[in-house]
């Protein structure tokens, strides 16, 4: 179907720009929906006249409805939108870009979604389910100790999961980290159960916070059943982890204001696994912690990292410049771009 598809570009290219244009519109109603006009317009940066004639042709066609409410796919919009998917992918150079990504900074493999996780929020539940499948694909037979980040991105990626358990693999989820004071949900405890929960694994929650003062870690440690829970975490086999933008990161963890500026002059812009990078990817600052640090992860066979949206662009190319290169990024069309920008091969 591709290789007709390049023949016509080649003979009539309108033909693939108005169905690429006619594809992102029924894209991004698949997002958003329901939507309305204005809303849909501002989205996809079209005016709302060109984006009448549009929609009003795709209604005609069976493959939207409106409603008070605003615009939705059909059954038959559904279907033709999601018939279409892998052949827009390959469109739109998508895979093209994967690969610059992943070669450019030197890791396993990049996947990119097509959207902006900062607009639309099925990007995220697409990140969950690129994640579940390269899990299934990825994880070997036996025993598996998967460590995993908390963050808004991973909890809902979590919801994503399904049976990863079989006949000859098991697996085990574990925090990552200790709890950094958010809220329960975006945990790393409470992201871990529910991607044990969802998959068909079991579990082991960490009960202690990420920044602690030496002499209380040092006590902590005399405690068995934390031993045993930060034992599993050193003996992990694959970590799930997503990229924070520096100065949130920090918000969330409650930083001083001395902290805060000091980033700032710095000019941090993203964090993981409590290490501070600036845009040429140089740790600026790293928070003692209680869990996994970035040296560890080095030597992690499966590494996923899951982060997308415009406004995390900085973070995660700052990130790539330090990730290992067995790490799989999972991400977004609005973020590659950005990152690729005066990348070349």
């Amino acid at each position: 179907m591709l290789n007709e598809l390049q023949l016509i570009e080649a003979v009539a290219p309108e033909i693939l720009q108005v169905l690429q244009e006619r594809y992102r519109v029924l894209q991004s109603i698949y997002w958003m929906q329901p939507i309305g006009r204005r809303n849909l317009a501002e989205s996809l940066v079209l005016t709302e006249r060109v984006l009448r004639t549009e929609t009003d042709l795709l209604k005609k066609l069976g493959l939207i409805a409106t409603s008070n409410s605003g615009m939705r796919l059909t059954e038959k919009g559904e279907e033709v939108y999601e018939s279409l998917g892998e052949t827009m992918d390959q469109l739109f150079g998508m895979q093209q870009n994967e690969r610059r990504v992943a070669e450019s900074f030197g890791i396993a493999r990049c996947i990119i979604v097509n959207g902006d996780a900062d607009q639309q929020q099925k990007v995220v539940e697409e990140f969950g389910r690129l994640l579940d499948e390269a899990l299934h694909n990825c994880l070997p037979n036996g025993e598996n100790i998967i460590a995993v980040m908390g963050g808004t991105t991973m909890a809902r990626a979590a919801r994503q999961l399904t049976n990863l358990k079989s006949a000859k693999r098991q697996n085990l989820f574990v925090p990552a980290r200790g709890g950094i004071g958010e809220a329960v949900n975006l945990q790393a405890n409470s992201v871990s159960a529910e991607m044990a929960a969802r998959s068909n694994g079991t579990y082991r929650a960490l009960f202690v916070p990420e920044q602690l003062s030496t002499v209380t870690y040092d006590s902590l440690l005399k405690e068995p059943t934390i031993v045993d829970v930060l034992n599993l975490i050193n003996q992990a086999n694959c970590v799930v982890h997503s990229i924070g933008r520096a100065l949130h990161m920090a918000a969330r963890r409650k930083m001083t204001e001395e902290e805060i500026l000091m980033l700032k002059q710095k000019n941090a812009v993203a964090e993981s696994f409590g290490y501070f990078f600036d845009e040429d990817g140089k740790v600026v600052y790293k928070i003692p912690r209680v869990g996994l640090q970035l040296k560890d992860v080095r030597s992690i066979p499966y590494i996923f990292a899951v982060a997308g949206g415009k406004s995390k662009a900085k973070a995660i190319r700052a990130y790539l410049k330090n990730a290992p290169q067995q790490t799989w990024l999972i991400t977004d069309e609005a973020a590659s771009n950005e990152v690729l920008k005066g990348v070349t091969l």
